[in-house]
């Protein structure tokens, strides 16, 4: 039975969780603060460590450090848990050694996904060892998804957007694979009756313009920024060569991508079944939860965006829009649209 040492200093979240991997199968030690946390881990050796960041005296990157530093403890796989969801937070403990790095309240099955992924990797890594002799990955592997986007901050080219401006057009080659900073961006295209038809929201922390990731193709999509816009672009054979030197990040690489895939499809099964009513209210949502922002926070965005998302002629979505704000589940405020009743967005048949 794999051990896992969990350190959270909120008593209720540390008895829940507990609960939930001794269900799962792990065998569990629990520790209320720092100190206790790292005499656990020196003593016990536990094969993974679960950690929150905030925490009285010694903050989760403290005992990170000081666990790394001590040879008997520094090769335990390390997950932080935390409330902090700023890049730069995650980028510090990314760059600290921790393995993954998940903001509450998290999934069940992120949690357990998380350490899985972890214990799997080292597993693997120790069979590589005594059939192969192979050596541990060097310090300057891109091994996940985080640290490619670190990779993008500090070796990629910054490009600039104002509101408005075109990124790339639809047929240019496509000699770059864009991360957004800060900012947002739309891919869209025209159909052939002269419509646009939107095909991704990106925001901060979102790769796009992966049309292929060895190969400059001609892009098959134009890309607009819809606000003051920062892009890290990395060229495509840098792109390669990073995929080629490092598998698993490949494999990680792959499983992102399907994610996106299946957010593409239920949007085009949607698009395709889905009433009028229907389209526009999962529109709005998913763009609330794309903004990460309270659902009575505004969304602004113009109505001819939210209306090529959906899929709707512009006329039929605002008009719609006006029978939801009958209907009180959202106000409009000139540009701006405010959802009011989440729960009546969701219950639209």
């Amino acid at each position: 039975m794999k051990k896992i040492l969990l350190i959270e200093d909120d008593s209720v979240l540390r008895e829940s969780t507990s609960e939930l991997l001794e269900l799962s199968g792990y065998g569990v030690l629990t520790a209320p603060n720092e100190k206790k946390g790292m005499s656990l881990a020196r003593e016990e050796k536990p094969d993974i460590i679960v950690c929150d960041i905030m925490m009285p005296e010694l903050d989760g990157y403290g005992v990170l450090e000081a666990l790394s530093a001590d040879k008997n403890t520094g090769k335990i796989p390390f997950i932080f848990l935390s409330a902090k969801t700023e890049r730069k937070e995650v980028r510090k403990g990314m760059d600290l050694g921790a393995d993954d790095y998940l903001t509450k309240p998290f999934e069940e099955t992120e949690l357990i996904s998380a350490i899985e992924s972890r214990l799997a990797k080292v597993s693997l890594l120790g069979e590589a060892t005594e059939e192969q002799k192979s050596p541990e990955p060097e310090d300057d592997d891109i091994r996940n998804i985080n640290e490619l986007k670190n990779f993008f901050l500090d070796e990629g080219e910054c490009f600039g957007f104002e509101k408005g401006d075109v990124i790339y057009s639809e047929g240019n080659h496509s000699n770059y694979i864009f991360l957004v900073e800060s900012g947002m961006v739309k891919t869209h295209r025209i159909e052939e009756y002269g419509k646009e038809l939107i095909t991704s929201i990106s925001r901060d922390d979102d790769f796009f313009g992966y049309y292929s990731f060895t190969q400059n193709i001609p892009y098959k999509e134009s890309a607009t920024a819809l606000k003051q816009t920062t892009l890290y672009g990395l060229r495509k054979d840098v792109f390669a060569e990073i995929l080629k030197n490092n598998h698993k990040l490949t494999i990680e690489l792959v499983e992102f991508l399907a994610e996106d895939l299946s957010g593409v499809r239920e949007q085009l099964l949607q698009m395709a079944y889905g009433s009028v009513r229907k389209k526009t209210a999962n529109t709005i949502l998913r763009f609330v939860e794309k903004l990460q922002r309270h659902a009575r926070n505004e969304i602004r965005i113009s109505r001819s965006d939210l209306a090529g998302v959906a899929g709707i002629a512009p006329e039929s979505f605002i008009r719609t829009l006006s029978e939801l704000r009958k209907a009180g589940l959202i106000a409009i405020e000139g540009r701006n649209i405010k959802v009011l009743d989440i729960e009546g967005l969701q219950n639209i048949g």
